[in-house]
């Protein structure tokens, strides 16, 4: 699934099937469900699911936590706009 295709289902009303577990969760953030995406990003162990889990904190406002969570992911804090880096860790995750 390109971009452009994950970001024309923003608008139904779930998820499409299949999805990984983290784009799942973005698809959950970009649908104002910060609760549900936090919910799948913390269960998430990798360094991917810290970068989708950093990137939450941050959107929530509480830096420090999100810098904790960069910190796991390996990667530096992110200075771009919320939406940017939305757009950043999906397109990554759908690689």
């Amino acid at each position: 699934m390109t971009f452009d295709e994950f970001n024309a289902t923003l608008n139904h009303n779930a998820p499409p099937a299949g999805l990984h577990k983290l784009v799942e969760a973005l698809w959950y953030d970009a649908n104002n469900q910060w609760d549900k995406a936090h919910d799948i990003a913390q269960d998430v162990h990798t360094d991917e699911g810290s970068w989708v889990h950093a990137y939450l904190h941050r959107k929530e406002g509480d830096q420090g936590n999100a810098l904790y969570w960069y910190r796991l992911a390996h990667r530096p804090a992110s200075q771009k706009s919320l939406k940017e880096e939305w757009k950043e860790i999906t397109t990554a995750l759908l690689r």
